[in-house]
C-alpha cells in the first residue's frame, strides 16, 4: 500500500531536513572538510550542468534548484530585520492577515509566470514558517540578553519591499524549475544546493536551521 499524501510529504521534508542538518549537528566530524567537499561537489555539479545545458539548451538540475535555496536564504535574512522592527512594539510574530496577503500575491504571480499555483503556495507556506522561526529565536535571545538587541529599529514597510522583491524572484525560480522539482533526484540536489548556499552566505546555525525548514516543499511529492 502506498503511503498517504500527508505521509509522503512528511517523509520528503524529513529526508531533506536530515540531509541539511547532517553537517549542522553538534559534534559533526570534520565540518570544514565537509564544507569543502560540498563546495567541490557543487562545483562539479555546476560543470556537469553547464555541459548538459549546452547540449539540451535547458538548465540542469543544480542550475534550477540552487536559485531556490539561495533566494530562500535571502528571504531568511529579512527575518532579522522584521524581528528588530517588531521588538518591543507588541506586534505579534504570527500575522495571519499579512501571511494571507503574501500567499494570495504569490498565487497570482504564479499564474502569471506559468508556475504551479498550488506548489508555489506550498513553498511559500514553508518560507513563512522559516521566517517566523528566526524571529522567535531572536526575540528569545534578546529577552535573555538585552545587550544583543539591535540599536536601530528598521522601517517594516521598507523591509517588506525587500521581502516582496525576493518573493517575486522566488516565484520566477519556481516557474523555471518544474522539471528538477518533480524529479526523483530533487531532494539530493536540493540538499547539495542548500549546503553550498550555507557556505556562500556563511549562514550561522539558526539561519541554516531555518533554511532546512524553508525548502522541503520545493521538491514535489513522489508517488
Amino acid at each position: 500500500m502506498l503511503p498517504s499524501t500527508s505521509v509522503r510529504h512528511a517523509l520528503t521534508a524529513a529526508a531533506v531536513t536530515t540531509a541539511l542538518f547532517a553537517s549542522a549537528a553538534p559534534g559533526f566530524a570534520a565540518e570544514r572538510q565537509s564544507t569543502a567537499q560540498t563546495g567541490q561537489a557543487a562545483q562539479a555539479g555546476q560543470t556537469g550542468q553547464a555541459s548538459q545545458a549546452g547540449h539540451t539548451g535547458k538548465p540542469g538540475p543544480y542550475a534550477q534548484l540552487h536559485p531556490l535555496a539561495s533566494l530562500s536564504a535571502e528571504r531568511l535574512a529579512t527575518a532579522d530585520l522584521v524581528a528588530a522592527a517588531k521588538w518591543g512594539t507588541g506586534s505579534p510574530i504570527d500575522d495571519p492577515a499579512r501571511e494571507q496577503v503574501v500567499l494570495d500575491t504569490v498565487r497570482k504571480q504564479a499564474v502569471e509566470t506559468g508556475a504551479d499555483p498550488e506548489a508555489t503556495v506550498r513553498v511559500f507556506r514553508d518560507q513563512i514558517e522559516a521566517n517566523k522561526l528566526v524571529q522567535r529565536e531572536l526575540h528569545r535571545l534578546w529577552t535573555a540578553d538585552p545587550s544583543k538587541v539591535p540599536a536601530e529599529r528598521p522601517d517594516l514597510a521598507e523591509v517588506r519591499k525587500e521581502i516582496n522583491r525576493v518573493n517575486t524572484a522566488l516565484v520566477q525560480a519556481i516557474a523555471g524549475s518544474a522539471t528538477a522539482r518533480s524529479a526523483s533526484y530533487c531532494r539530493g540536489v536540493l540538499a547539495v544546493s542548500a549546503l553550498q548556499v550555507r557556505h556562500e552566505k556563511q549562514l550561522d546555525r539558526l539561519h541554516f536551521k531555518a533554511l532546512a525548514r524553508a525548502v522541503p516543499s520545493v521538491c514535489a511529492e513522489q508517488d
